[in-house]
């Protein structure tokens, strides 16, 4: 095989509002979730705050002024090459409470800006329709996806970007890494107000209050969302492409103890098949009847979901990757390891600085399940290393691991469509260094663009680029085949 990848493969990066935008109460923009967690480290968590306490420092309010800067980022993007570039709309950017009356105007042009600066540089935009942003003002009233209310005010926000965007948008995404919600992460994934008023927000942390039956409901509500955002996207223009996202699950077992494989099974099925299944076939899983009456979980439907659920299956399918785990039948493991809850270390493996482990052959391994299970082209929306860039006395950051990482990743990409995997794109995560959404820190960088700002919020904001950032251009203007 020539070592290009395909034609018209999509090469790119991929951010979130929440975390570049900044201008978070600027012209007409209302509260998000996010905008009331504060930063945190990999050893102590984010604090959310029912109210703004200004003694502390929350880093989604300034972020890295992409607000103010979109141009010179976008045009730093298209000097790499890049064919797509994924990005959020802030339903509080469009809708300030989530349910006001008619959209902010200043809020739809940002936007139209942003896209069509990307299209004015050959960039085609990936839209995120919600990643974990819940409008304060529904958190408080609904309680988030809790309530079936909320379906509704989404879909009525979908409906207005679609209609606004549809001449410069062709690909979109509805819900971030949707199956997190099979995950114990508490209120903030549901989209719902803690009721003290601090509390700790760490993900992976196994002591956190959880109620299964209130997060398969919210999760439910959240898949009926997708597909109603899928079918009304459709119908508003035939051209659009729209797809679903999980974050792959790629779980090995500890031991070739045959608990040990029926334990990585049940962990893959729930992990990537229980929320895979809906946005792309339509339904819930057979396996899931029996996964909830063991958890006592029931599930409230409505008459018409499950034709709700069929009329909104996906175009392709997305998902981020950055880990694989090994797990255990005695249920055992280390909170946080990368994407997982629970999972144990793997002796083959080495690890981030953050505890990530960094399996470049888990890439193309979960490339192959997801690929067989569903048949439908797949798209790798997130990947990338968050490291403590050093900058050198003379302003350069050479990021050899960066290179390493990435390349290890790409190699093994090419390796699975050898082997017949239908794969569209790939994104690296942050491209632009950003604030963490686990730990809220700016050190934890993924980006080939340095971004001068500390985990304090102090810094000018100015951009400079990483050895990284001629590497990844290169590959780009190569199609894949050169990765020296």
């Amino acid at each position: 095989m020539d070592k290009a990848f395909p034609k018209d493969f999509l090469w790119g990066g991929a951010v979130t509002a929440h975390q570049t935008e900044g201008a978070w109460n600027l012209d007409g923009k209302g509260p998000a979730i996010t905008d009331h967690q504060t930063a945190g480290s990999y050893t102590s968590p984010r604090i959310f705050t029912r109210s703004i306490n200004d003694s502390y420092y929350y880093p989604t309010h300034n972020a890295i002024d992409f607000y103010n800067r979109y141009g010179q980022d976008i045009a730093l993007f298209a000097e790499m090459g890049f064919g797509c570039y994924r990005t959020s709309i802030a339903w509080t950017r469009i809708f300030p409470n989530g349910d006001d009356e008619t959209p902010n105007q200043k809020g739809l042009d940002f936007y139209r800006r942003v896209f069509e600066e990307c299209k004015r540089h050959g960039i085609e935009p990936l839209v995120t329709l919600y990643h974990f942003d819940m409008p304060v003002h529904l958190a408080k009233k609904y309680g988030g996806w809790q309530s079936r209310e909320v379906v509704g005010l989404f879909t009525r926000y979908c409906e207005v970007v679609f209609n606004e965007y549809r001449d410069v948008v062709k690909y979109w995404l509805t819900f971030n890494e949707i199956n997190v919600m099979t995950m114990p992460f508490g209120d903030a994934l549901l989209g719902k107000l803690p009721e003290e008023e601090e509390s700790a927000v760490m993900l992976g942390d196994p002591n956190i209050k959880d109620d299964p039956s209130q997060r398969y409901q919210a999760l439910h509500h959240m898949l009926l969302a997708s597909a109603g955002a899928v079918d009304l996207a459709h119908r508003i223009n035939p051209e659009f492409r729209i797809c679903g996202m999980i974050t792959a699950i790629a779980s090995y077992p500890l031991t070739p103890n045959p608990d040990d494989v029926l334990a990585a099974q049940q962990s893959m099925q729930l992990g990537n098949y229980l929320c895979g299944d809906v946005m792309v076939r339509g339904a819930y899983p057979r396996f899931a009847d029996k996964m909830f009456e063991k958890m006592g979980v029931t599930i409230q439907k409505l008459p018409g979901d499950e034709e709700i659920l069929m009329r909104g299956r996906v175009d392709f399918l997305s998902f981020s990757y950055y880990a694989s785990g090994c797990i255990s039948a005695s249920g055992k493991g280390e909170a946080g390891s990368g994407n997982f809850l629970l999972a144990n270390k793997n002796p083959y493996l080495t690890a981030s600085e953050w505890g990530w482990t960094i399996d470049p052959a888990g890439l193309r391994y979960i490339l192959g399940e997801l690929y067989s299970h569903y048949q439908i082209p797949l798209m790798i929306v997130e990947n990338g290393l968050g490291a403590n860039d050093v900058v050198a006395p003379d302003g350069a950051i050479h990021d050899p691991y960066r290179i390493d990482y990435i390349r290890r990743h790409i190699q093994c990409m090419r390796e699975a469509i050898e082997d017949g995997v239908d794969l569209m794109g790939y994104l690296v995560w942050g491209p632009i260094d950003i604030i963490s959404a686990s730990t809220g820190e700016m050190k934890k960088r993924y980006g080939f663009i340095h971004v001068d700002l500390d985990n304090e919020g102090n810094g000018s904001f100015a951009r400079s680029r990483k050895d990284s950032f001629d590497w990844y251009r290169k590959v780009i203007a190569s199609n894949g085949a050169d990765l020296d």
